[in-house]
């Protein structure tokens, strides 16, 4: 018997004649209110975070405006993001729209100027921005990677808390929760960003 079959082992006689929990099954989150919208731009804002909360449809002007402000040459478009997104992608004049496949060296993501990406779900309470590498999303490497990392987050995936998006999310699929661009500090305080993850994140919100 190895150590994983002894823990093992001792776990189950442990638990052994305790009392089964019955599982209670997930609800939907609810459909986030004005405050809830609010409270979340506010929070991702406090992070230094570059925060737009516009009416649905009005995201594309904004999506080629910011990336016309970060003067972006090569963006990184995921699979499956919204074809009106990629297209306000593509109206930024002289930007080029890389694919990720075949799938990107580390090298190749680390010379281009962006990405732009959808999202699983963002947490009201905390500003916390959810990935789970579904469609619009991409792998992980695709947000890490890029010194920049547009993100759009519609109202509807808006949740209050992190209980409240623990239960709307699958714990199967790989999740990436990102409060804010990547930042580190020493033991003297002194920040640095973009070491873990890209330099500079912006939000668009569509209420």
């Amino acid at each position: 018997m190895n150590s994983r079959e002894r823990i093992l082992a001792r776990i189950r006689t442990a638990v052994a004649g305790a009392p089964q929990v019955p599982l209670v099954p997930s609800r939907p989150a609810a459909a986030a209110t004005g405050r809830e919208i609010g409270l979340f731009a506010e929070r991702v804002a406090d992070y230094r975070a570059v925060v737009h909360v516009v009416d649905p449809g009005k995201e594309d002007a904004v999506i080629t405006e910011a990336l016309a402000r970060r003067g972006a040459r090569r963006v990184v478009v995921p699979g499956g993001l919204p074809q009106e997104w990629e297209r306000a992608v593509r109206d930024h004049p002289g930007c080029e729209v890389v694919t990720d496949d075949p799938p990107l060296s580390a090298a190749e993501l680390d010379a281009v100027d962006g990405v732009v990406t959808g999202c699983a779900a963002g947490v009201a309470e905390t500003g916390t921005i959810v990935l789970d590498a579904g469609p619009g999303q991409g792998r992980r490497a695709l947000t890490l990677m890029p010194d920049y990392h547009l993100c759009l987050v519609r109202a509807g995936q808006i949740v209050a808390g992190v209980p409240q998006a623990v239960a709307a999310l699958d714990p199967a699929r790989p999740l990436t929760w990102i409060s804010g661009p990547s930042a580190t500090s020493d033991i003297e305080l002194d920040r640095v960003e973009g070491v873990h993850g890209p330099r500079t994140l912006e939000v668009i919100v569509i209420r």
